[in-house]
């Protein structure tokens, strides 16, 4: 009990600024108390920041070294460029009549990419009506998602600028 008096007084919040903040400050306060081992805090922040580090470089599913892409990369730039082009524009740049893909993926994750793709979308407001027809039966597009996706985030991510991309290996 008086190991908890000392931390209220070294945490003191306003009585003002809510009941919910005078709590997290006291259970916050609670890793600053000298009964706290804080050579078990050091290796356990340590791996939450080399573990969320290694999540991120996870999430890239493209490769690009020196400007070059891999070949999933490339089969998705074909693939668009097959597929999505006539709707979408040159290297997923938007169009008169499809939006702008590059900066849609940068607001999506992969799975609802992969939903508006397979089961189409429509988006109606006043000035206007959209339909992105669904694509879930034509293989050349869902066997290749993946590929798809790899592409237009590269682009998103800024590492491939526009035109056909030249091949690791090439």
């Amino acid at each position: 009990m008086e190991q908890q008096r000392r931390v209220e007084k070294r945490t003191r919040i306003p009585a003002k600024s809510g009941r919910g903040l005078r709590r997290n400050a006291l259970r916050f306060s609670a890793l600053h108390s000298p009964k706290t081992d804080r050579r078990f805090l050091i290796p356990v922040v340590a791996a939450l920041l080399v573990g969320s580090s290694a999540v991120a470089a996870a999430e890239q599913p493209y490769t690009v070294i020196d400007g070059k892409v891999d070949k999933k990369t490339f089969n998705g730039w074909r693939r668009y460029t097959e597929s999505c082009l006539r709707c979408h524009g040159p290297d997923g740049a938007g169009s008169s009549y499809g939006p702008d893909l590059v900066d849609s993926v940068k607001h999506m994750t992969q799975d609802e990419f992969n939903e508006v793709v397979v089961n189409g979308r429509t988006n109606v407001n006043p000035a206007s009506t959209s339909v992105m027809p669904p694509f879930g039966e034509v293989e050349d597009v869902v066997s290749y998602l993946d590929d798809i996706w790899a592409y237009l985030k590269a682009r998103a991510d800024g590492v491939l600028g526009r035109g056909r991309p030249p091949r690791i290996g090439d």
